[in-house]
């Protein structure tokens, strides 16, 4: 595992499953992001946070947890496989509420910002229905 880190970010190179991810923590809330070798070889420890997370941020955004005093924090994980990702969020547990499969496969189709989900969420809730449907 290699792993790159500077004062709000976190990128790691996960070679036993062959990818990439990074997460930016600002002020309680946390955002995890597919990356691509491209992106975890420009990281460095001594760029600026803003670079960094500018560049993180072209990723795939794979989990969200918000914590922002604006209501009670809650999570939206877009990618069940974000610790193959982020292997360190294995280590912690989700405060609040986190969002269920329906609900972001709806936030996922309804935001652009989301676009590079939709293939792996409908994939996903294909096989959650067949599996519904094969139980009945």
């Amino acid at each position: 595992m290699q792993i790159k880190q500077g004062g709000s970010w976190k990128a790691a190179y996960n070679e036993a499953k062959g990818v990439y991810g990074a997460q930016i923590v600002f002020q309680g809330s946390r955002d995890m992001y597919e990356i691509s070798g491209a992106v975890f070889s420009q990281l460095t420890a001594k760029m600026s946070d803003s670079a960094a997370e500018e560049l993180i941020r072209t990723g795939r955004h794979i989990y969200s947890h918000v914590n922002d005093q604006c209501g009670p924090p809650y999570t939206v994980i877009l990618d069940e496989d974000y610790v193959d990702y982020c292997p360190w969020a294995a280590k912690s547990k989700p405060v609040g509420k986190t969002w269920n499969p329906d609900l972001t496969d709806a936030a996922v189709e309804l935001f652009e910002s989301e676009k590079a989900n939709r293939p792996q969420r409908r994939k996903k809730r294909e096989q959650r229905e067949g599996k519904k449907n094969s139980s009945q």
